[in-house]
């Protein structure tokens, strides 16, 4: 079977709610610990899918003058 990833937006979404669930304080606290782990390992796959995400966007912007990395800038 050829199952899809969730995408970066669902997955950061899934993150949020594991953190919504722990800031209630109804989990026991072994299943609270469980969560956090998992939401941590998640960010952290989540953060470097974005550093290669930028790093790609990087590449992308350089010029014709060769290198010239350059923040992205923040729509206001």
């Amino acid at each position: 079977m050829n199952e899809e990833k969730p995408g970066f937006e669902e997955r950061l979404k899934a993150v949020q709610l594991i953190i919504s669930g722990i800031e209630e304080g109804k989990l026991p606290l072994e299943e609270a610990v469980r969560q956090y782990e998992a939401g941590m390992k998640e960010l952290n796959q989540l953060d470097e899918e974005l550093k290669e995400m930028t790093r790609r966007l990087t590449i992308l912007q350089e010029g014709e003058d060769g290198p010239a990395e350059r923040p992205l800038e923040r729509e206001p």
